[in-house]
Formats: C-alpha cells, structure tokens, sequence
C-alpha cells in the first residue's frame, strides 16, 4: 500500500519498508515516530488529510548532509564572500501504514 505523508513542509511517497530521509525530528535514534499528516491512502484523497490514517515509522539514524559551499560575488566591487551549510536529517524506515 502507499502512502503520500507531509513532514518538515515536503510531501513523500512511501511504502511499508521504505526508507525515507526527512527533515531533522526530535525523536532519540531506535525510538518511533508516527506521522498524522497523511495526503493520500492508497486510492483515497484526503481533504487535506485522510481522517484516522496513521503512518509509522522508526528513526534509524540522525546526521547531517553533505556540505554545500555557497559563493557570493558582486563585480567591480572586490566583494566575495563564502560560505557553507550543512542540512540536519533524519532517516527513517516506515513500519506500518493504517
């Protein structure tokens, strides 16, 4: 069965099994975590949300991504500036869909 859940402002697809990366929750690692905010139950369509459908899913892991350099330039004017952002998620793999 598939699922479409909202977390962190973003919408996943996910299935029984499937591991998803999500913006960083505070829930500790081996706990879990259920998510409310189901867009759509297989063929059902919420509005917004399906009503009683509850997805749940346990942390795996907490860790950052990869680091992004940002680089900003202004011509003419000798400014560069530089920068870098590394993005907190959390893994989690999807236990059951009701």
């Amino acid at each position: 069965m598939k699922a479409i859940i909202e977390t962190g402002g973003k919408q996943y697809t996910v299935t029984e099994g499937s591991e998803i990366f999500v913006e960083k929750l505070d829930v500790e690692e081996g706990k879990t975590v259920k998510f409310t905010n189901v867009l759509m139950l297989g063929d059902v369509i919420g509005h917004p949300y399906v009503e009683g459908a509850v997805v749940t899913g346990e942390v795996v892991k907490q860790g950052k991504q990869r680091k992004i350099r940002i680089f900003k330039y202004i011509q003419k004017n000798n400014f560069r500036k530089r920068q870098g952002h590394r993005q907190p998620y959390t893994k989690v793999v999807i236990k059951s869909i009701k």
